[in-house]
């Protein structure tokens, strides 16, 4: 049997993963073993790949970059080193076993991934031209690499270009929209916002700002509803706790994908555990502080607005959430508003692009453009299978 070890660093990473794990065993002639080491936390439910390995979950959710010493420290004092010396020790031990390895997420993965010393395949989830090139140090781990693939043609030309046997056949996170169009019934039809809070710990918090920004767009509107995107991995009782805590009042859900009702005034919040593309499928906006989920929703045509940061004294979201939107923003163009973090001001940017077709316009046609085609899960798993 063939063996093959994923090392993931986030949880749109190890998503990431599992969509070309599953490509692999469909394409694959001979018994394939596939596992996953997920280096940040528990990963998703994977149904094509096994986990193994050391794992622990750390404040930061894998969001440490550009000098973001406060998330590290609390990494720290989680028990980074520990985990990381775990982590380097199973791979050199275990590496071995696997007749390759592919790394998914940043050249921190890619770097750790090298260290088992087996053949490596390199799927770059983090870097783009539109927002930051690979540098010096990364495009030398890169070379080591057998084959790279990253989410643009830009970003694969311009590494072509120096020495990196780079190519972009797809970008995966399209093919990562599940879920069918919206069911019948009161997800169908009218105005449904969609709220991504994340899949992170801080996914429970910035569902309740994401609520004020719904309740002050009702007082400016009058009634809206919004489907809360619950991730793999996380509680809908804590959602629901967070937004009861809040003020909201809440209801029972229907047992099935409707996980709970949230209604305060004339704005009401549909607790959603279902497919996310379903979701999306049913929304006319997205409100995020998602990170793969905001670009699945703008590889659909949605419009995406986002909160920015609360302050640099006050980043209630999350460590590095300032510098990651603006990442966000420069990644997706045009299709991506940030807003205000004030819920009043945030509201008042949504009801004036609500009413702005010519905005909502190019927004629908930038999220595509940047995002790219599918198909990129297929082409990778036959170049792993190869």
């Amino acid at each position: 049997m063939r063996r093959i070890l994923f090392v993931s660093n986030g949880h749109g990473e190890s998503a990431i993963a599992e969509r070309i794990a599953r490509e692999v065993g469909e394409l694959a002639t001979v018994p394939v073993g596939l596992d996953q080491l997920a280096l940040v936390g528990e990963p998703p439910d994977a149904r094509a790949l096994t986990t193994v390995g050391p794992r622990r979950a750390l404040p930061s959710g894998g969001l440490v970059a550009m000098g973001n010493v406060r998330a590290f420290a609390r990494d720290l004092r989680a028990g980074f080193v520990a985990l990381f010396a775990a982590q380097v020790a199973f791979l050199r031990r275990e590496g071995a076993r696997y007749d390759c390895i592919v790394a998914v997420g940043d050249a921190y993965a890619l770097a750790l991934s090298l260290m088992a010393k087996r053949r490596t395949l390199f799927v770059g989830t983090a870097k783009s031209v539109y927002v930051a090139p690979y540098g010096p140090f990364e495009r030398t781990l890169l070379r080591r690499a057998a084959r790279v693939f990253v989410r643009d043609e830009a970003t694969a030309f311009d590494l072509r270009v120096d020495g990196v046997r780079a190519d972009a056949p797809g970008n995966v996170i399209v093919d990562l929209i599940d879920g069918a169009a919206a069911p019948a019934g009161e997800f169908a039809s009218g105005l449904w916002l969609g709220l991504l809070p994340g899949s992170r710990e801080a996914a429970y918090a910035d569902a309740v700002r994401l609520a004020r920004v719904l309740d002050a767009l009702a007082a400016r509107r009058g009634p809206v509803r919004a489907l809360l995107s619950i991730a793999p991995g996380l509680l809908p009782a804590r959602f629901a706790d967070a937004l009861g805590s809040a003020g909201w009042q809440l209801a029972a859900g229907d047992g099935g994908d409707v996980a709970f009702r949230a209604s305060l005034g004339d704005a009401l919040i549909v607790g959603w555990r279902g497919a996310a593309g379903t979701l999306l499928r049913s929304a006319t906006l997205v409100a995020g502080q998602a990170g793969t989920g905001n670009e699945q929703a703008a590889a659909l045509g949605l419009p995406v607005v986002a909160l920015d940061a609360e302050g640099a004294g006050e980043r209630r979201s999350g460590p590095g959430e300032g510098w990651y939107r603006m990442r966000q923003r420069r990644l997706l163009g045009d299709a991506l508003t940030l807003l205000p973090p004030q819920p009043a001001d945030a509201a008042a940017r949504i009801s004036g692009l609500l009413d702005d077709e010519a905005q909502l316009a190019r927004m629908r046609t930038a999220g595509p453009e940047r995002m790219g085609a599918a198909g990129g899960a297929r082409a990778i798993a036959a170049a792993v299978l190869a």
